[in-house]
């Protein structure tokens, strides 16, 4: 018997957790799979009556649960960007004690949304651009800013440079430019591959008296990318002390159905023991990750 489960790293906004499940219904409508939804952190935390009653779950004590109950395949669908540490450190490591108490459960984690090391694939660039274009109107070749949260490790860093990249050759007739930032960094020399700071560039000559689109490398609504988080109060800073400064944000990632096509594919890819995909067999644990640690 196998289960399957739409995963992200949770968060305390109800917001996140209903937008994740709405997504798990739909892909279960395009691919005729049952998906369920379920958070590695932080989700279960939400009061019910927030979620129409419905209690969040968490991937490890559904996992056991599931495993009582006789389910032998867990196939796990990662709603993340990239390699963070949350995939190959933190759900490796749960699953393995879930495995250690019962040893029949195979488990499957999917690739990430963008995994570099497989072959080139424009979707989410195509998404990120719809999003951007939705917000075009009445400006004239704005400069484009790709905004993501900033990560310790260099690996999903470099996916958000990847989809800079990828992002600016779909615009290259419609936007003055395309780069990146962060919303934020751990201090020291270790993390500067996280710069620039989101709060910098929108401060910085460049982009004063400029028409400028945040394109958001969000997923899900939150403390970060939701109303009246972290990105809001930064722009509402950025705009206070430049005038000139005129900036818009794109919707977020997952609120942009054509996630569920990329989804759908990274399901199939795992169902079929397509490539990179992460296995924890039964009997016989493994940690592997999707890509070297840093």
């Amino acid at each position: 018997m196998r289960k399957i489960l739409l995963a992200d790293n949770g968060s305390l906004r109800p917001a996140a957790t209903l937008n994740l499940r709405r997504l798990a219904d739909a892909l279960s409508q395009a691919t005729g799979e049952a998906v369920e939804a379920a958070s590695l952190l932080h989700s279960f935390k939400i009061p019910p009556e927030q979620l129409g009653g419905q209690k969040a779950v968490s991937v490890g004590p559904l996992a056991e649960r599931y495993a009582a109950e006789g389910v032998t395949e867990l196939l796990i669908l990662p709603f993340f960007f990239g390699p963070s540490q949350a995939l190959t450190r933190y759900l490796p490591e749960r699953l393995a004690e879930v495995q250690a108490s019962y040893p029949q459960l195979s488990v499957k984690v999917a690739p990430p949304l963008v995994d570099t090391l497989l072959a080139p694939d424009l979707r989410l660039a195509r998404l990120l651009a719809e999003n951007v274009r939705e917000r075009m109107a009445g400006l004239s070749r704005p400069k484009v800013v790709l905004v993501d949260h900033g990560s310790p490790i260099p690996e999903v860093t470099a996916v958000r440079n990847y989809l800079a990249g990828q992002l600016s050759a779909l615009l290259a007739d419609e936007v003055d430019c395309v780069t990146f930032a962060s919303m934020e960094r751990r201090d020291g020399d270790a993390y500067r591959f996280n710069e620039p700071l989101l709060e910098t560039l929108l401060a910085s000559p460049a982009l004063a008296e400029s028409d400028v689109i945040l394109s958001m490398l969000f997923l899900s609504p939150g403390r970060h990318a939701g109303e009246g988080g972290d990105i809001a109060e930064i722009c509402a800073q950025a705009m206070s002390n430049s005038p000139g400064l005129n900036l818009v944000t794109t919707r977020l990632v997952g609120e942009n159905d054509a996630i569920l096509e990329l989804l759908a594919t990274r399901l199939r890819q795992a169902l079929a023991g397509g490539p990179r995909l992460m296995e924890m067999p039964a009997r016989h644990i493994s940690t592997c990750p999707l890509r070297p640690h840093s």
